[in-house]
């Protein structure tokens, strides 16, 4: 309580000594139009006055020396309003039948005239307790204000200590939320958190996330400035500049000026202002003489619907101003009661007078204002005044439900009995009744239910208006903006040209924030690489994605990658696989067909029974060609490649071994005859077609066994797709393998082309060279395009290759021979073959 310590002991003794004086009077009437007896009775403090005169000192001015405050005015006849209601109700037999409810009104003009008056009530409290009785016999069991949350950082933990309960109708401090300091504090204003979860609400709603924040310098300003603060990082929103408000004077002038200054130097558009209007009307005075316009002013129920600060000089000036207002109400028969009030202190304004004066003698300075002296002025009531009003309605309500449970008035009569305080308090937490089409009950940290409107200032035709452009609620937290027509508030409202308010424009899609110094809201953009993305989460980094997945540069999030292999069912693959069986049943017609002629100089021309190994081997290689078909097996894998080089090997062997056979025959038989002799009957053409033949062997194992071809997944090679193949294809011992056909080739076409003079049934120079040809082609076309894709074409021109070399060596070297056998029979005959022999040694000699 800080400087209230001292006022506790000196205003004590008072109190208790005033007490001691009304125990020993008697035959006392009613004392002024602030006190109405009855059977129970509530207390209200309202601040029927404001003095101009502050101090630190712990002195007490009498109240009625200051300006009559109409807002608390109002305030006070909504209570009276009430229980008149109440009272009046009592003989149809309502809400508490049979019982009348009477109140004790204090005029809390400052912080010493609320303690007074707290420290007056807990007297009341003590004087009961000591069996001693008020003086009109009743004490207050409830309390009903303070209007501020200073103030009822005062009354609350006093109250408190005789579990007297209190509602107050405008503190909303939320720090007032704790039951464990402050037990017995109720109220029918939301609490600050509510308050700023809606503006941080109507922050993110139009993306204001570089803004000012200001609180006044008083605990309604401080503890919400806090909390503002607290939160606004979750939800994405900077403070460039935080400053408390001083209240305006000579002295604190400079301090203001100097804010108005530095919240122009950090270029926010937004500005939240978490004040009391008191305070906040001064420092608006100073925004105006430094010439600030096009803001936007975030206000707080306090002061954004009060005419304290929108009746400013020249305050249309300073931009926008959106605020958060108390949900508003209407209180039907309040004004037609005020109106009957002042008629009824006109006509008895000397009984009034009197009775002023006799309670001067109890209380000092707290209850001996007259309605005549507060009805002098303006009486209108705004917006503003009716919603406040309506808290304290509710407040009146409430307490008189809690009295209807306690005293069983549901039989349809009160049964009258003593209540203490604490009993009233526990029955007010089961409190739940509707009021005006308004729930009204208390949560568990005795706030009610109710949410807020979201106001706009209007000065269409120079005139100042609230209209109401949506609304808070706070469970769930849900904010709802109502656009009208086409824009208000000059125009700014329609969606295309809302003021901007941010310290970095968001980033393009796909490009993290590289933060620029201390705040999150300030930042460069750049791009987020291929094969990562821009995880919202965290929009500092970009992530990488899985090895299953892609991104594109300047991506928001990954995509599954394409698997590439060769399907069965593609139409590319059923058109290759009609072809490869096309193929073998071709070489197997050869083959049989060669079985069926072995003996004809054709097929002897040609190798004979090595024209069955040779087609043999064909069959194998073309057969190596499913290994390529569907997703990738261990078994293929190891097939695959061996196989084919195999069966290549094989035929190249034959080919090569049956052009040195006729070379020989030809040309060397003469010049060595022991020679090729020894080589014939030694069966010479098998040992080499052999050992050629498993030296390719050889070299396949040992590569297969060193490094086992496996089905693998490629994610490198392309950045948006797996290609599923077999390993191995490119490794130096494929290459090995790879390099012995080569040269087995080469040897086949030298061997060839040293025949080339040959009889035109034994020259095979033209048919091998075709054969080679085809195969080298289609292989070097296959090496080239697979060292850049990998897609199924390429998989489909491995095939091709395969079936390539296959038709190739079928087209060269066998096709011309199945020609003869099965459609030149005459040229397949021994004198046929005699007489081309012959002609070639004529020839020769």
């Amino acid at each position: 309580m800080g400087i209230t310590s001292v006022h506790t002991l000196s205003l004590l003794m008072c109190a208790v000594s005033a007490r001691s004086i009304q125990a020993q009077s008697a035959g006392w009437g009613p004392l002024s139009e602030l006190h109405l007896s009855g059977d129970y009775s509530f207390a209200g403090m309202f601040p029927l006055h404001n003095l101009a005169y502050t101090s630190n000192l712990p002195d007490l001015q009498d109240c009625s020396q200051g300006i009559p405050n109409i807002h608390g005015y109002h305030l006070m006849q909504a209570m009276r309003f009430a229980i008149e209601q109440i009272n009046n109700g009592t003989a149809n037999g309502a809400l508490l039948p049979g019982v009348k409810l009477g109140y004790q009104i204090y005029d809390i003009c400052s912080m010493s005239a609320s303690a007074l008056s707290t420290l007056e009530l807990l007297a009341q409290q003590y004087t009961e307790d000591v069996g001693q009785s008020a003086w009109d016999g009743v004490r207050a069991i409830a309390v009903i204000g303070p209007d501020s949350s200073s103030y009822s950082f005062i009354t609350a933990p006093a109250l408190a200590y005789y579990l007297v309960p209190e509602i107050s109708y405008e503190a909303s401090n939320e720090m007032l939320s704790n039951k464990k300091l402050y037990p017995t504090f109720f109220r029918t204003i939301p609490s600050d958190r509510n308050q700023v979860m809606a503006m941080i609400e109507l922050l993110v709603k139009f993306n204001w996330t570089w803004i000012a924040l200001l609180g006044s310098d008083n605990d309604y300003g401080l503890q919400g400035m806090l909390s503002l603060s607290q939160l606004a990082p979750s939800n994405g929103i900077c403070i460039a500049y935080q400053g408390v408000i001083p209240t305006y004077s000579a002295a604190t002038r400079p301090q203001i000026k100097q804010m108005v200054k530095s919240i122009l130097q950090t270029h926010v558009t937004t500005v939240v202002v978490f004040s009391s209007k008191r305070i906040v009307s001064g420092f608006f005075q100073v925004v105006i003489e430094q010439n600030v316009t096009d803001k936007v002013w975030i206000g707080t129920e306090d002061w954004s619907v009060a005419k304290l600060v929108s009746g400013i000089p020249g305050i249309q000036t300073i931009g926008s101003v959106l605020g958060v207002s108390i949900k508003s109400a209407m209180l039907p028969g309040l004004k037609e009661f005020e109106d009957r009030s002042i008629e009824l202190s006109r006509q008895s304004a000397m009984m009034s007078q009197n009775s002023a004066n006799l309670w001067n003698q109890a209380v000092p300075c707290l209850q001996n204002s007259t309605m005549s002296m507060l009805t002098s002025g303006d009486l209108s009531m705004g917006m503003y005044d009716i919603t406040s009003a309506f808290n304290v309605y509710k407040a009146v309500y409430a307490l008189a439900h809690a009295l209807h449970l306690l005293l069983s008035c549901d039989s349809g009569t009160c049964q009258k009995m003593q209540v203490k305080p604490w009993q009233l308090l526990q029955a007010l937490k089961q409190v739940r009744f509707s009021i005006e089409n308004t729930s009204m009950y208390f949560d568990s940290n005795g706030d009610p239910p109710t949410g807020y409107d979201i106001v706009a200032w209007d000065w269409t035709g120079g005139l100042w208006s609230l209209p109401i452009i949506g609304s808070y609620s706070p469970n769930p937290s849900r904010l709802k903006i109502n656009i009208i027509g086409d824009g208000w508030m000059d125009g700014w409202m329609d969606w295309e040209s809302i003021p901007v308010s941010v310290c970095s424009p968001e980033c393009p899609t796909g490009y993290k924030r590289i933060l620029n110094g201390q705040h999150k809201c300030c930042f460069d953009c750049e791009a987020c690489l291929a094969a990562t993305f821009l995880n919202k989460s965290d929009p500092t980094s970009c992530q990488s994605c899985t090895l299953d997945e892609w991104a594109p540069p300047e991506s928001e999030q990954c995509f599954n990658r394409t698997v590439i292999y060769l399907p069965w069912d593609e139409p590319m693959s059923v058109a290759l696989l009609v072809v490869l069986a096309l193929t073998m049943l071709l070489t197997l017609g050869t083959a049989l067909t060669f079985l069926l002629h072995l003996n004809t100089p054709v097929v002897k021309s040609a190798g004979g029974r090595t024209c069955l190994v040779m087609l043999t081997a064909l069959l194998g290689a073309a057969g190596s060609a499913f290994c390529h078909f569907g997703l990738p097996r261990p078994m293929a894998c190891l097939l695959k490649q061996p196989l084919f080089t195999f069966s290549i090997t094989v035929c190249l062997a034959c080919v090569a071994v049956r052009s040195i056979q006729v070379v020989c025959i030809f040309k060397l038989a003469n010049r060595l005859p022991r020679a090729y002799e020894t080589w014939a009957k030694n069966n010479g053409p098998q040992v080499v077609i052999a050992a050629l033949s498993g030296t390719e062997l050889f070299i396949s194992l040992v590569r297969v066994s060193s490094e086992p071809p496996r089905p693998t997944e490629d994610h490198q090679f392309y950045d948006d797709a797996i290609v599923l193949e077999c390993s191995g294809f490119l490794w130096p011992g494929a290459a090995i393998e790879l390099a012995y056909v080569a040269l087995l080739s080469g040897l086949c076409f030298g061997f060839s082309y040293m025949g080339k003079d040959l009889p035109a049934n034994y020259n095979e120079a033209k048919c091998i060279t075709f054969s080679l040809l085809i195969y080298i082609i289609s292989w070097i076309s296959v090496f080239t395009m697979y060292s850049v894709s990998r897609d199924e074409f390429v998989m489909a021109l491995h095939v091709g290759a395969i079936l390539a070399s296959v038709l190739g060596m079928l087209g060269g070297y066998f096709l011309p021979k199945m020609y003869i056998i099965l459609l030149k029979p005459q040229m397949n005959t021994t004198a046929h073959f005699q007489n081309c022999i012959q002609m070639y040694t004529m020839s020769k000699e």
